[in-house]
């Protein structure tokens, strides 16, 4: 599989990445932890399937300094002990906001208060945008296939200067 278009060279991607990145500034400025927010784009990723998305989310997480035990468990993270219950909230509102087409009502009540006992307001705000983000990144990423394997951690804000 070859990349299909360079989303950084071309004006018109390049200035929408631009945008989207400011986006995502506010995500990362909001009082969701750093680690939340690389665990929930790292498993949505995952589940879509984007290669480059995985690549960027793991880097960025192990600079941060996440653990490698951690990363390799959140595919499997219902069946892990690494995570707090706040965090196996999060994975969880992940996977059901993710795959919405899989449940009529996307993300189940009970994920939600479970979200709601370990997030205050502006953290629910941020996963809520977080997830909304992270799932356009991947259908962008997979649809001009990105692929992953060549990102260094701060590449994506490098790019976007």
């Amino acid at each position: 599989m070859e990349t299909r278009i360079n989303l950084f060279e071309n004006e018109v991607s390049a200035k929408f990445l631009k945008r989207f990145a400011n986006a995502g500034l506010v995500i990362q400025q909001s009082p969701l932890s750093h680690t939340v927010q690389e665990l929930v784009s790292l498993r949505a990723s995952q589940i879509n399937g984007c290669g480059w998305c995985i690549d960027m989310h793991t880097k960025e997480a192990t600079a941060a300094g996440e653990s490698a035990v951690r990363l390799h468990l959140v595919a499997a993270w219902r069946e892990s002990t690494v995570f707090t219950e706040a965090e196996r909230a999060a994975l969880a509102f992940a996977e059901e906001g993710t795959r919405l087409a899989d449940a009529y009502q996307g993300v189940s009540d009970e994920t939600w208060a479970q979200v709601r006992k370990h997030y205050d307001e502006d953290q629910v705000a941020a996963l809520v945008c977080l997830l909304g983000l992270i799932n356009a990144a991947n259908r962008v990423a997979v649809i001009a296939h990105q692929q992953g394997g060549s990102y260094e951690a701060g590449m994506f804000a490098a790019a976007l200067g």
